[in-house]
């Protein structure tokens, strides 16, 4: 985030407030500069070949669709990782294609299920482990609460947004005083170390 937004607030000049105390456009980018913040830290990059792993790891414990398998990995990373439908599906495919799973279809849905050259597959790298554990690895906080802290302040970026959008200028003033009571005591926890 820029200077201007760090030490300030969100309002703490009024150069970024338009007529009427309605929020100007650097308010808008401050809130969108938050929320891509937060989606860079709470969804990491993962490896290549990580949601092949996955995928493989899954359905050697039962047969799955991809929905579920997608979300199985949300929450096994603690919301830390969740693999796109166009990530998933493509692997899926090629899984297919490879001959290490099969699908049926059933009620306009496919479930996906180990073939025994998938088994002999997954036994062959079962010293690796999945990856879902090392999603976001590299930090040193536990990816469960990494997690919930990200999507919590991708939420108080999106109220933010609205009172922004919607709120009258008192209603917006009252959210900046929020906001930045917020920011102090976010800043004292760490000072507590």
């Amino acid at each position: 985030m820029s200077d201007s937004y760090m030490g300030g607030g969100f309002g703490g000049s009024s150069s970024g407030w338009g007529k009427g105390g309605n929020p100007g456009p650097n308010l808008w980018e401050a809130v969108e500069q938050l929320r891509g913040m937060f989606e860079q830290k709470v969804a990491p990059r993962m490896g290549k070949g990580d949601v092949r792993a996955a995928v493989l790891a899954l359905l050697a414990e039962k047969p799955m669709h991809g929905y579920q398998i997608i979300s199985e990995i949300a929450e096994r990373s603690g919301g830390a990782w969740k693999p796109s439908a166009g990530s998933v599906y493509p692997t899926l495919q090629l899984l297919a294609d490879e001959g290490l799973i099969s699908a049926e279809e059933s009620n306009g849905r496919k479930t996906y299920t180990l073939t025994e050259l998938g088994r002999a597959e997954v036994a062959a790298s079962g010293d690796r482990p999945a990856p879902w554990p090392t999603a976001g690895s590299g930090r040193s906080h536990d990816t469960g609460a990494a997690g919930s802290l990200g999507k919590a302040g991708f939420e108080l970026a999106q109220a933010a947004a609205q009172v922004g959008r919607t709120g009258t200028s008192e209603q917006v003033k009252e959210a900046v005083d929020v906001l930045d009571e917020a920011r102090r005591r976010l800043y004292s926890i760490l000072a507590k170390d």
